[in-house]
């Protein structure tokens, strides 16, 4: 099955796996860590002391959901392309009107 990417998501489930995806704490946790200052995913992982694999996994769903940006990036030593993450909502308020979510998101003014 081939999977939809954003684009192709109504309204709706856009919101929902936005607010599916803002209600796993280690999502937040790596929101919150990125949102003053641009990180990659070892310094992610040092500061949450969760593994590696994890924070790939996180900023994957949050790259697709348009929810971080990759501020730079940073070549290593050994000449590896290292991204920079840095998130993009700054504040987030979800409503209730009768019949579902409302999803507001405000951008990052720490850039």
């Amino acid at each position: 099955m081939e999977k939809r990417n954003i684009i192709q998501l109504s309204e709706f489930d856009v919101t929902q796996k936005i607010i599916e995806s803002l209600s796993n704490v280690c999502t937040r946790a790596v929101l919150f860590s990125v949102k003053n200052e641009a990180k990659d995913a070892t310094q992610i992982a040092d500061e949450l002391q969760i593994s590696l694999s994890t924070v790939y996994k996180t900023v994957s769903n949050l790259e697709d959901l348009a929810l971080i940006d990759v501020e730079k990036f940073v070549i290593s030593s050994e000449g590896k392309k290292i991204k920079h993450y840095r998130s993009r909502i700054g504040k987030v308020e979800i409503t209730f009107n009768e019949t579902e979510p409302v999803l507001h998101l405000y951008p990052n003014n720490n850039s």
